[in-house]
C-alpha cells in the first residue's frame, strides 16, 4: 500500500464530553506542528471543503487530527461519510491543505471571542443592570467557554442566576454564536444579599412548592428528577448524569430532629452552586435555601489538597510514582477512611490544574496491582474535564503522555 493511500484511512470518533464534536484522525500529520482553527471558510482548500459540508461550524487541525465540530441538528451519521470524503478529495488535489506548511498565524480565537464578549457587555448588557446596582464581566474566555463574573447587586442576588441565563446567555449566544459552555464563576456566598442562604434554625417559610412527580422514593433513597434539577444547578440533564457519577456534584440527605421532626432535607452541589429541597411528613416538597458550607470544612479540604499537590511535586525523580495507600501514609492520613479522602483530594487537584491548563499532578498516584497506572476515577475525571485520552489512545498512554507533560513541567519550573 501506497504512503498516500495510508494517509488516506480515516478513523472517526465522537467525542466523550461534546456529542457535536468529531475527531477524524489520519495515519500521518496534515500539520506537523501548533495547531489552526477555522471558524468559517477561507483560502485553505481543507476549510473551503469542509464548511462546504452542511452542518460543519468549526474546524481544528492538530498533527493528524481534523476536529470538526457540528450544528445541534444534524446526524453524525450523515456528516461522517461527507466530511471523509472532502478530507480525502483535499489530500488527493494538493500537498498544501492548509494553504501553507507551517502552523498559520491567526489571531487567538478565544482572545477575540474575549474583546467581542467585553464590548457586547459594555455596550448592551451593563447599561441595564447597572440600573439595579449591578455589573457583569467576563473574567476569561478558554475553548470558546465564557466565565462570567458578577458583582454590585448581583453579586449574592437570588435572582441572578435566571439573569444570566434567561437574559444575558440568551443575548450573548444570539450575537456571538461561537461561544460555547457559558459558566458563572461569581462567589455569590459573600454578595449582600446569599444566594446560599445561611442555616439558622428551622428552614425559612417559601411559597416555592414542587411538582409532585419531581421527588420520589426509590429502593429507599429519594430520586429527584434530573430535567428540573439540572437547570438549577446550571447543568445539562448530562452533565448533572455526568457530575453524579464523577463527584463533581454531591449530594446529602438530612432527617429534621426536634422542631424539624418528620421532615427530611435534600441538599446537592456543584462547583458553584447548590439547590435543596425539604419534604414534610405528607411526602409535599418544596424548594428552600440550600444551607452555606462549612468554612473549616472547605477550608481543610483546600489545605489537604494543597499538601496532596506539594508531596506529588517532591517525588525524587527515580520514583516519580507512589500508591494511594503510601501517599495517605506519607501525610500522617492512617484513619480509616483516609484513601477516600486522599482521592478527594487528588481529584481537587485535577479541577485546578485543568482550569490553569497543567497536566495533572494526580497522574503520579496510582493504584496497586493495576500495572503502576491511577484508578478509573482519574481517567473519568479527566474525560469530564475535556482533557482525557485523544482519539485513538488508550488509557495507559495517556498516562505516560501525562507523566511526560508533568515531568517536563516540573523541571522548567
Amino acid at each position: 500500500m501506497s504512503d498516500i493511500a495510508a494517509r488516506r484511512r480515516i478513523r472517526a470518533q465522537v467525542s466523550a464530553s461534546d456529542a457535536n464534536v468529531c475527531a477524524f484522525v489520519l495515519n500521518d500529520p496534515i500539520q506537523v506542528t501548533g495547531s489552526t482553527r477555522f471558524d468559517a471558510a477561507d483560502d485553505a482548500p481543507l476549510a473551503r471543503a469542509l464548511f462546504a459540508v452542511p452542518g460543519v461550524r468549526r474546524v481544528e487541525v492538530s498533527g493528524p487530527t481534523v476536529w470538526v465540530k457540528k450544528s445541534t441538528d444534524k446526524d453524525w451519521a450523515d456528516l461522517k461519510p461527507a466530511i471523509a470524503a472532502a478530507i480525502r478529495r483535499v489530500l488527493d488535489e494538493t500537498c498544501r491543505p492548509l494553504g501553507c506548511d507551517r502552523a498559520r498565524e491567526k489571531v487567538d480565537p478565544d482572545a477575540k471571542l474575549l474583546e467581542a464578549v467585553k464590548t457586547l457587555l459594555d455596550q448592551q448588557v451593563n447599561p441595564s443592570v447597572a440600573t439595579h446596582g449591578g455589573h457583569i464581566s467576563v473574567d476569561r474566555v478558554r475553548d470558546s467557554t465564557l466565565y462570567l463574573r458578577m458583582s454590585g447587586g448581583c453579586q449574592g442576588c437570588a435572582a441572578s442566576s435566571a439573569t444570566l441565563r434567561q437574559g444575558v446567555e440568551k443575548m450573548l449566544r444570539a450575537a456571538l454564536p461561537g461561544i460555547g459552555n457559558i459558566l458563572d464563576v461569581t462567589d455569590h456566598a459573600s454578595g449582600r444579599n446569599p444566594f446560599y442562604a445561611g442555616s439558622g434554625g428551622s428552614s425559612p417559610i417559601l411559597n416555592r412548592p414542587i411538582p409532585a412527580d419531581v421527588i420520589g422514593w426509590e429502593d429507599g433513597q429519594i430520586v429527584v428528577d434530573p430535567d428540573y434539577l439540572a437547570p438549577r444547578l446550571g447543568l445539562t440533564p448530562e452533565a448533572l448524569r455526568d457530575g453524579l457519577h464523577s463527584g463533581d456534584v454531591v449530594g446529602v440527605t438530612e432527617t429534621g430532629e426536634g422542631a424539624d421532626e418528620g421532615k427530611i432535607r435534600v441538599v446537592l452541589r456543584c462547583r458553584d452552586r447548590a439547590w435543596a429541597a425539604e419534604l414534610d411528613a405528607t411526602g409535599a416538597a418544596r424548594e428552600i435555601p440550600p444551607p452555606r458550607l462549612i468554612a473549616a470544612a472547605a477550608g481543610e479540604e483546600q489545605d489537604l489538597s494543597d499538601r496532596v499537590r506539594a508531596h506529588l511535586e517532591g517525588l525524587a525523580k527515580d520514583q516519580t510514582l507512589i500508591s494511594y495507600g503510601a501517599l495517605a501514609g506519607a501525610l500522617n492520613l492512617l484513619k480509616p477512611g483516609s484513601i477516600a479522602k486522599v482521592t478527594r483530594a487528588l481529584e481537587t487537584t485535577m479541577r485546578d490544574d485543568a482550569a490553569a491548563d497543567r497536566p495533572f499532578i494526580a497522574a503520579r498516584a496510582v493504584s496497586r496491582g493495576h500495572g503502576n497506572l491511577p484508578g478509573k476515577g482519574f481517567f473519568d475525571l479527566a474525560r469530564t474535564l475535556s482533557r482525557g485520552p485523544q482519539a485513538g489512545e488508550s488509557e495507559p498512554e495517556f498516562h505516560i503522555r501525562e507523566l511526560r507533560r508533568l515531568n517536563e513541567t516540573i523541571i522548567m519550573k
